[in-house]
């Protein structure tokens, strides 16, 4: 790797972490020797990057840093057409509108040898057989998510019983044909997992769940990895 490729991996791995990282972890992203990374980071701290910490103890890059608009290498383009794609093929049809729109921000102001490799990029992810439908608006449910609000449903289970949820959302699943959502269930009392094409109707309430919604996330993960170490390592948690 070139050293400037190296410094830019280098900055990359403090900017993805929200707490100090040893020289050891970053040696071992970067492969290269703890030598090497105190060097760059002298280099770094040289020219100007806020990076705090010291030998022995961790460093971490101060907020408000940011790197020149979109230097990318082509590996980093491969990777969001393969997302790009992936939401063209599975997303919603909210997210389907908006995706192509994000890529032409990306390509407008990339240089051309990388919006070439953007443009070009032989990444795919296809999907055979039409997908099931939505029984609701996903995008609702996006929103609900996004502004941490409950929402009521009414559901069909997999036996055709029809009841009605209020639920806490936390999560929305995107699978080859279907969707879920991953919610804390009023009537359950638990987390449980709800198929977007088995919802009959929706209301997004204007009331707010008592925990914040990373609250929530942390909450469900704990009991996913729980109930892997317990039982069937393919089913996280209990469906409704």
């Amino acid at each position: 790797m070139a050293r400037s490729d190296r410094l830019l991996a280098l900055t990359q791995a403090l900017r993805r972490r929200r707490h100090p990282v040893t020289a050891l972890a970053l040696a071992q992203e970067t492969s290269v020797s703890e030598r090497t990374i105190y060097r760059d980071i002298a280099s770094l701290q040289a020219s100007g990057v806020p990076i705090r910490g010291e030998a022995g103890i961790g460093y971490v890059l101060e907020p408000g840093f940011d790197l020149p608009p979109l230097m990318l290498t082509p590996e980093e383009c491969e990777a969001l057409m393969l997302g790009a794609r992936f939401v063209r093929e599975r997303g919603d049809a909210g997210l389907v509108r908006v995706i192509d729109d994000a890529i032409a921000k990306i390509e407008a102001v990339l240089p051309e040898g990388l919006r070439l490799a953007l443009q070009e990029a032989s990444l795919f992810a296809p999907v055979f057989g039409a997908p099931v439908e939505d029984g609701v608006p996903v995008e609702e449910l996006r929103r609900a998510v996004r502004e941490n609000r409950k929402v009521r449903i009414r559901y069909s289970d997999m036996n055709q019983r029809e009841t009605e949820r209020t639920l806490w959302p936390i999560l929305l699943g995107y699978f080859e044909k279907t969707r879920g959502l991953i919610a804390w269930c009023e009537l359950r009392r638990d987390f449980r997992h709800f198929r977007t094409d088995r919802m009959l109707s929706l209301t997004v309430l204007d009331q707010q769940p008592p925990k914040r919604r990373a609250v929530l996330v942390r909450e469900w993960e704990k009991l996913r990895e729980t109930f892997r170490e317990n039982s069937d390592p393919h089913v996280p948690v209990r469906r409704s």
